[in-house]
């Protein structure tokens, strides 16, 4: 079987604001689904993402993936993030939790940027690919990209969670808030090691 790459659907499309349907032990294992999988990982390594679920290509299944990494020319200021492959993922807040705003941008919405408020401690449960249960710890930047992914999922976008006066293009990130930000983004990272 053949890998592709995928369409990624943009802003407009009603599946973005769909809660995506989880997936029985079944469904996991079949051909489709692991075919859905591969094109997933595809489809974000050549759009230079760091992570895709399946509403953005117009497939309301519980499946996302996140992966940054080095030098990943859209997000140089994440840490890297292995190839993670989720299936009816979500998370709890931990204890220790902050929130932080955090500049974000998505495959689904081109030319946006936003201040995301995220929490910097959460614990993550999921299928891998395989339908083995995964229950993993994230903290700073590297948790605010699950929880990207995870809202996907949930049919919420970073412009359904940003103040509206923090929605701005990528061409006047670039211009006048990408260097703060990512002086921000390395104070995050060096607090939280992730």
């Amino acid at each position: 079987m053949s890998v592709a790459e995928l369409e990624i659907i943009t802003l407009g499309e009603s599946v973005l604001h769909e809660s995506a349907r989880e997936l029985t032990a079944e469904e996991i294992a079949s051909p489709e689904i692991q075919a859905l999988i591969d094109d997933l990982i595809e489809t974000k390594r050549a759009a230079h993402g760091a992570g895709l679920a399946a509403n953005q290509v117009g497939r309301a299944r519980r499946v996302a993936i996140a992966e940054v990494e080095e030098g990943n020319p859209r997000y140089p200021y994440k840490p890297p993030i292995p190839l993670t492959v989720m299936i009816n993922p979500a998370f709890e807040v931990n204890d220790d939790d902050e929130v932080e705003l955090i500049n974000e941008g998505c495959l689904s919405l081109p030319n946006v940027r936003a201040e995301v408020p995220r929490h910097m401690s959460i614990t993550v449960r999921y299928l891998d690919r395989h339908g083995q249960e995964r229950v993993e710890r994230k903290r700073g930047l590297t948790a605010g990209t699950f929880q990207h992914e995870i809202d996907h999922l949930n049919g919420t976008l970073i412009t359904d969670r940003a103040e509206a006066e923090s929605v701005t293009t990528w061409e006047e990130y670039e211009r006048s808030g990408r260097e703060a930000f990512e002086r921000r983004a390395g104070e995050i990272v060096a607090r939280y090691g992730e």
